[in-house]
């Protein structure tokens, strides 16, 4: 059967662009909503939500933003609500919404993520070259990296980051603060409108419910924190999950009737037709691998 890949990287374009020029179209300034004693959600400005965590000495913060102006404004929010530095910066994962703003925050930031974001970076992205290698940008990448868990302490604050394996891309992880059961989850969690996975950095939507499992079972989180959304509880996640599975089922099946993509795609919404395409050719390319290595 054959798997058209290009229809999937053909719908990121288009989103992509469709996406930013919203961004740019309806901008409001940054703000700081309190979810808990010391963890904020940061809105507004050009990029995705991100987070701050304020210390007893020193602040986290999760994710970048897009731009400087936005940066600008995420800095002078911060300085109102804490006199410490900010210290950390934590990447959740590599799309540009939430690392490009990395460059307009101070040099004096320890920037962190895992392995695989950071190698990220310093990839092409459907033929644009990566700029982050460059002398100007390279200070404001991943310094401090790691594989599978990194315990952070902010004076007596632990903050947990876990890497529970590949998802929306292969470097997402999450930003856990144990005491107040609040994670910040990136892109693994959508409200209204499918799932994000990007093939083109390896995501899968297989993997992706095994990661999201996973994480559930380990972390008695009980805030979930994300990148596009409001905070949602533990139910939401749950939910969230099955969709993703009902959704694989479906085209499972349409597969199973050796139903094109084409067709595939007539059975579902129009806004689902990029996550149905990367499951679909998830689907058909381990079928060609399972024909490859047993062709009797």
């Amino acid at each position: 059967m054959k798997t058209i890949k290009y229809t999937e990287a053909l719908l990121l374009i288009l989103f992509t662009n469709a996406f930013l020029t919203a961004q740019e179209r309806e901008t409001v300034p940054v703000s700081l909503e309190k979810i808990t004693e010391s963890v904020y959600q940061i809105n507004g400005g050009q990029g995705a939500n991100g987070g701050v965590i304020i210390g007893e000495s020193e602040v986290l913060v999760i994710d970048a933003k897009m731009n400087e102006e936005s940066v600008i404004q995420t800095i002078v929010a911060i300085k109102e609500i804490a006199d410490e530095a900010i210290s950390y910066l934590v990447n959740t994962h590599s799309d540009g919404d939430h690392i490009m703003g990395n460059r307009y925050f101070p040099s004096s930031v320890t920037f962190v993520a895992h392995k695989n974001c950071r190698d990220d970076f310093f990839k092409d992205n459907f033929g644009r070259e990566s700029d982050w290698d460059e002398p100007e940008f390279y200070p404001f990448t991943p310094s401090l990296t790691f594989k599978k868990n990194l315990n952070m302490w902010l004076g007596k604050e632990k903050v947990e980051l876990h890497y529970f394996g590949v998802g929306h891309t292969t470097g997402d992880i999450v930003v856990f603060h144990p005491e107040q059961k609040v994670a910040f989850i990136g892109d693994l969690y959508f409200s209204g409108r499918p799932q994000l996975v990007h093939s083109n950095k390896n995501g899968n939507s297989f993997k992706y419910v095994k990661t999201m499992m996973q994480m559930l079972e380990k972390l008695d989180a009980e805030i979930f924190l994300s990148g596009h959304s409001d905070p949602v509880g533990r139910e939401e996640i749950e939910k969230h999950i099955q969709v993703m599975v009902e959704r694989q089922n479906k085209v499972k099946e349409f597969v199973s009737q050796d139903k094109s993509l084409e067709e595939t795609l007539k059975e579902f919404n129009e806004n689902e037709a990029r996550l149905v395409t990367s499951i679909y050719n998830e689907i058909t390319e381990q079928e060609a691998e399972q024909s490859t290595e047993n062709p009797y």
